[in-house]
């Protein structure tokens, strides 16, 4: 399991508001919502390999 580094993130009220009802129409937490969303936007960008096991964050496990 890969090591998750905590850091501040400042949002505008709306936004954050945005993103809770998001989280709360998926069943995940706003910090979840937040990694998925991260994760996915580096993916689609070709910034961060797509992974065979989905959410590893194993390196090992990238695609080649």
């Amino acid at each position: 399991m890969s090591q998750k580094k905590a850091f501040v993130l400042r949002l505008d009220e709306r936004t954050l508001e945005a993103v809770e009802k998001w989280a709360n129409d998926e069943f995940r937490s706003i910090n979840g919502q937040l990694e998925w969303i991260i994760s996915n936007a580096l993916k689609s960008s070709g910034r961060l390999k797509k992974t065979k096991s989905l959410g590893s964050g194993d390196p090992e496990k990238e695609e080649k």
